[in-house]
């Protein structure tokens, strides 16, 4: 009888639990399921991010009323990237920028996306680091992480790592990464053909 009693307890409490709704500012803290993975389990390769956490957790925030929802800015002294989702209403990352003399600003759209993708090191790379593979397959170990958006037809990307204390740090060669927590976020709502604003 006490067994019943207790689950009832138990179950109205987690009926309340999800009855109260989430206050604005704490909207994007938690990792979208059902929007990145259609409400199904996860699994497979996916099942090895999940719960990665960012240094800088992500955060609903104002923006210029300039930019236009589904834009994407990225501003490197700050190291953080915005995902423009109303007028004026943006969610924030944290992102690793290029290192010093690898820095760019300009104006880009998303010209691709890839789940896992496969790395090949440009030639320019290749020469720095002649030790490093020419070809990496998409999987845990690959440092383009779980997400790929391709910035135009440049060899820059906004990409997942599986280096998360790496984030909020200049350490890359002008690509943007992200934990992969935080890239599949970011995939799960940017559209191909989204312009991409790179500011110093």
């Amino acid at each position: 009888m006490m067994h019943l009693k207790t689950l009832a307890i138990a179950a109205m409490g987690a009926a309340l639990f999800a009855a109260a709704p989430a206050k604005a500012d704490e909207r994007y803290e938690l990792f979208d399921f059902n929007k990145v993975f259609g409400g199904n389990a996860v699994h497979g390769a996916d099942a090895g991010v999940v719960g990665s956490t960012s240094p800088i957790p992500r955060q609903s925030v104002s923006i210029d009323t300039k930019y236009a929802p589904g834009t994407i800015v990225i501003r490197t002294s700050e190291r953080r990237l915005y995902y423009v989702t109303g007028r004026g209403e943006a969610i924030r990352y944290g992102v690793g920028v290029g290192r010093d003399g690898f820095q760019w600003s300009g104006v880009k759209t998303v010209s691709a996306k890839k789940e896992w993708p496969g790395w090949t090191p440009p030639a320019q790379m290749l020469k720095r680091r002649p030790d490093l593979p020419r070809y990496m397959p998409g999987g845990i170990d690959n440092p383009l992480g779980a997400r790929a958006m391709y910035l135009g037809s440049s060899l820059y990307r906004i990409h997942g790592s599986n280096e998360p204390q790496t984030i909020g740090q200049a350490v890359s060669s002008g690509c943007f990464r992200m934990t992969n927590d935080d890239v599949m976020d970011l995939y799960s709502r940017v559209r191909v053909g989204a312009t991409v604003y790179v500011l110093r």
